[in-house]
């Protein structure tokens, strides 16, 4: 992913009003981020755990999604499995992401992600996992890559359409 700037940042929401997208909390350290590792900016409101965002290259342009996550079952010690990226976490390491659909109608659109959005780390080996998070598959990194830019495309055009 390119490197992108707070307003292109803040201009890419599609399932929020311009006030809100002018509110919510953007990354501070947006120099430091692995643009080269990135397939999608992630991220979780430090002010708020359940709220996620996530902005990806979508058709023309950029696309950010606000996010909610679905309460977790405490206790919870079983594998899940992230639809974007296909890495499996224990207990909370995946969360139901809910993105609110435009329009207003109250209607939404949910999927299985990473709960911390490092898909992109995980994937690429760059964020650790503990034994079992990845399995062994015979698909290339380019492969796995474009897999989890499409699945991250699938989801976007969910919420857009």
């Amino acid at each position: 992913m390119r490197s992108i700037s707070e307003d292109e940042i803040r201009a890419s929401f599609v399932n929020c009003t311009k006030g809100e997208a002018k509110r919510l909390a953007v990354p501070r350290d947006l120099d430091a981020r692995p643009w080269d590792d990135l397939d999608f900016l992630g991220w979780q409101d430090p002010s708020s755990p359940g709220r996620a965002y996530l902005v990806a290259e979508h058709e023309d342009g950029l696309a950010g999604v606000a996010l909610r996550r679905a309460t977790s079952h405490a206790g919870q010690v079983r594998r899940s499995m992230c639809s974007l990226c296909l890495t499996t976490h224990t207990g909370d390491g995946v969360s139901l992401m809910v993105a609110r659909l435009p329009g207003g109608g109250g209607n939404s659109v949910g999927t299985y992600i990473c709960t911390d959005l490092a898909c992109s780390l995980y994937l690429r080996g760059k964020k650790d996992v503990g034994p079992g998070g990845r399995m062994h598959e015979s698909l290339t990194l380019e492969e796995k890559i474009h897999r989890t830019s499409a699945n991250v495309t699938g989801f976007l055009r969910k919420v857009t359409q």
